[in-house]
């Protein structure tokens, strides 16, 4: 089968106070190091991590970006207008139902997005089915904290990624919406060898957009 090379930009800043940020951060840069030189992968997946995001870094990357993944847990983003501008771009959002993402789905459709995850009216249930115990872990996720837990990454305590990794059981339902979000990248990846109709929800998204306008906000 074809595989879909990807290279996977993050890019953002921690706050000061915010110490599991900056832990991700420096996760996300030692797993980069090991994918980026590993002779196997490296031809399919690249991962870099752009520092001091601003203004000047998003005119680069937004109008570049293919997907972009606004996916926060549903009911606990506050907003987003980021994604309003990669959607005008023609970048096709993975998300979740959650800030501006619900906007954009009801101007664009969702079947223009790649949607996935729990709603709001599901999020308590699947945090009580963690906290309780009664939450299968899928055994994907099980390989990818194993991973994390064995040092390939650096180590484990000395870096605090033990306290990253509490953060996937944890109220945002991470664990619980891991398989969903496999399946949405498999689509993703299914899409993208279709050119054509890639392309056309490409324009649609764009094309629809035009509701995010600043003008628009202003005039009313």
């Amino acid at each position: 089968a074809q595989t879909v090379k990807r290279t996977v930009i993050f890019a953002g800043k921690a706050a000061p106070g915010y110490e599991v940020a900056k832990i991700t951060i420096k996760l996300i840069n030692n797993v980069a190091a090991v994918i980026n030189h590993d002779l196997e992968t490296n031809a399919y997946l690249k991962l870099v991590f752009l520092p001091d995001y601003k203004v000047s870094l998003a005119e680069i990357i937004i109008p570049a970006a293919d997907v972009c993944q606004q996916i926060s847990t549903a009911g606990y983003e506050a907003s987003g207008t980021s994604n309003m501008k990669f959607a005008m771009n023609g970048c096709l959002i993975i998300g979740t139902m959650d800030g501006a993402n619900v906007e954009i789905a009801e101007q664009i459709g969702e079947d223009n997005m790649f949607v996935f995850g729990c709603r709001c009216d599901q999020v308590q249930s699947a945090w009580d089915s963690v906290r309780s115990g009664s939450f299968r872990e899928d055994q994907r996720l099980t390989r990818v904290l194993d991973l994390i837990r064995s040092g390939t990454f650096g180590d484990y305590r000395q870096f605090g990624f033990d306290r990253f990794v509490g953060t996937i059981f944890n109220k945002y339902i991470a664990a619980y919406d891991f398989a969903d979000y496999l399946r949405i990248q498999g689509n993703v990846d299914e899409l993208y060898k279709n050119p054509r109709e890639w392309i056309h929800k490409s324009l649609t998204s764009t094309a629809r957009s035009g509701y995010f306008s600043s003008d628009r906000s202003v005039r009313e």
